[in-house]
């Protein structure tokens, strides 16, 4: 063992356990190159070291995938339901060296171990890698996981015998029977599920499962960074803590929207200019500065003034890109023009903008040091957006836009906005200039990743739920990455090139498009990318103290990927 204080940490665990405690563990940095090794005890002890990982997924003849639950002895996350096999390769020839190689060979022995698979069966298997993903769990004060874990994806039929020190039971499950477990719900209600597991099923193999061609086709090229997950039960759900902080600041902020937007006394324009605010949503925007506050330093009334002039400088430009765009829904209600009228649309739009920087100008606890600079990135911002709007427009009409170019745009469009909220919430709190920009470059990779999953809902999602018509983008020819992408690959897209621009399509032909492009890899090159900004997100707040406040910020980091208004 290699100290004393490990041996009192392991005293009571189980024999066999406690041995495998001595194996050496790769060490990597966040690239996976290898930088050492290290006993599996000091990997997993305290805050832990970063070392590379494997997960296994065995699909069958039937298209049910084996699941095993972790035994009791388990150091670690004990009686826990995971994936068919989980382990790490370790400093040994054959493991050691090419990492693929490295970790299916790592495969092979664990499968064996755990599962009673034998080696010249296991062996002669294809194993798939789907791609590789950074995270953290911690299972108490003692023991942390932190790994970059490889996706291992087998098809093949097996029947395992489980060491029962290591997995006290297995199962095979088909799709209906694994996204009950995911869900939480029928016999899984009293289930603990992995977090990676919950990871590996959401974003590398629910959206082609059962389909094993998409599946053993579809890769992730870059390391995808999760950041911190949670160990949750039913009173803390994936990104409840995020949930919990915005409710409670929402109301202060909302009471600040709609005490502002009160200086128009006018009643139609009033009207307009509060339309969108009675359509519900999180505030998002609105309460980041606060919450970038509370990480980074002081936070003060004032952060909540700062929100909502963000906030209705949003709206503003929700309205005047609904004109442009012509679409007629925003967030379930008629768009503001629908509702109105074009011009008073408009002049809602312009006298929001006006609104925003009024009550920043107003506002007690803002200084007027800190006020020119809130002014000035505001005003930065409102120009970029307006600049971004405007690219986008004209791509429409354009032959080609390049992937460059579009990132570009949006960089303008969307992520100026969160990169403003960051910065200015960092700037209010009195921190030095590494730190606002350094949160400032947060809120830009924040909003890039947010664009690019926005981009990929409208393709999957039902206009209920997304508050405005599915699949409008490819109907009105946007040129989104899945898109920009699309054009470049289009040899099989014949229903994608019908209707793509024309706009109209039946659902049918939409739902056939989306299909086409999901064969092409298209979603999936543009989730990719996605991926690679949340990674790089999460960088950003690794040099900020870990505090709850931080924890919140990596929250909203991993939680806006399912979407947050």
């Amino acid at each position: 063992m290699s100290d004393g204080s490990n041996t009192n940490a392991l005293s009571g665990y189980d024999p066999s356990q406690i041995e495998m405690m001595d194996e050496l563990c790769i060490l990597v940095d966040s690239k996976d190159n290898v930088i050492g090794s290290a006993s599996k005890v000091d990997c997993h002890r305290g805050k832990g070291l970063r070392h590379r990982a494997f997960s296994v997924l065995i699909i069958d003849g039937n298209n049910r995938l084996l699941v095993q639950k972790r035994a009791a002895e388990k150091i670690t996350f004990p009686n826990m339901w995971a994936n068919t096999c989980c382990s790490h390769p370790l400093d040994i020839t054959g493991e050691n060296g090419d990492p693929i190689e490295g970790v299916t060979n790592a495969a092979i022995r664990k499968l064996e171990q755990e599962l009673g698979i034998p080696t010249e069966e296991s062996s002669s298997w294809e194993y798939n890698h789907l791609g590789k993903f950074e995270y953290s769990c911690r299972w108490d004060s003692e023991w942390i996981e932190h790994e970059i874990d490889h996706v291992l994806l087998v098809n093949a039929n097996t029947n395992p015998i489980p060491n029962l020190n290591e997995i006290s039971e297995v199962m095979w499950l088909d799709q209906s029977e694994l996204e009950e477990m995911m869900s939480g719900s029928g016999k899984w209600e009293h289930e603990l599920v992995a977090p990676w597991f919950k990871i590996i099923w959401q974003h590398f193999i629910s959206q082609h499962y059962p389909n094993m061609k998409l599946l053993s086709q579809s890769r992730h090229n870059e390391i995808i960074n999760y950041g911190l997950l949670n160990l949750i039960d039913k009173s803390n759900d994936p990104g409840q803590n995020l949930l919990n902080a915005l409710s409670n600041h929402r109301e202060i902020v909302e009471k600040e929207i709609m005490k502002s937007l009160g200086k128009i006394e006018q009643t139609r324009l009033h009207g307009a200019m509060t339309h969108l605010f009675t359509g519900g949503g999180k505030r998002l925007r609105a309460i980041l500065p606060r919450l970038v506050g509370e990480a980074v330093g002081n936070a003060n009334n004032g952060h909540y003034t700062l929100g909502a002039c963000i906030e209705i400088i949003h709206n503003f430009t929700l309205v005047h890109d609904d004109i442009m765009d012509q679409d007629p829904i925003r967030r379930g209600l008629p768009a503001v023009h629908i509702a109105y009228d074009d011009p008073t649309a408009i002049n809602a739009g312009d006298a929001m903008l006006a609104v925003g920087f009024e009550i920043l100008a107003d506002s007690e606890y803002i200084s007027s040091q800190h006020l020119r600079y809130l002014v000035q990135s505001i005003g930065e911002m409102v120009r970029r957006v307006a600049e971004g709007q405007q690219e986008d427009f004209e791509f429409e009409n354009r032959d080609s836009v390049s992937e460059e170019e579009y990132v570009s745009m949006i960089a303008g469009k969307t992520s100026a906005m969160f990169e403003t909220c960051a910065k200015t919430g960092a700037i209010l709190a009195g921190v030095d200039d590494r730190i606002v920009q350094n949160m400032a470059e947060w809120g830009l990779k924040l909003g890039l990743c947010f664009q690019l999953m926005d981009d990929l809902i409208d393709l999957t999602g039902d206009t209920e739920t997304i508050g405005k018509p599915a699949g409008s983008d490819i109907i009105q020819g946007k040129r989104t990455l899945v898109a920009i992408h699309a054009l470049k690959n289009s040899e099989n897209l014949t229903t994608f090139n019908k209707i793509y621009g024309t706009g109209k399509s039946t659902p049918e032909e939409l739902e056939r498009a989306v299909l086409e492009l999901q064969d092409n890899g298209s979603i999936q090159y543009a989730l990719d990318r996605a991926m690679l900004y949340h990674k790089q997100a999460h960088q950003m707040l690794d040099i900020l103290p870990e505090s709850p406040a931080v924890d919140i910020l990596r929250e909203l980091t991993d939680f806006q990927l399912i979407r947050i208004n």
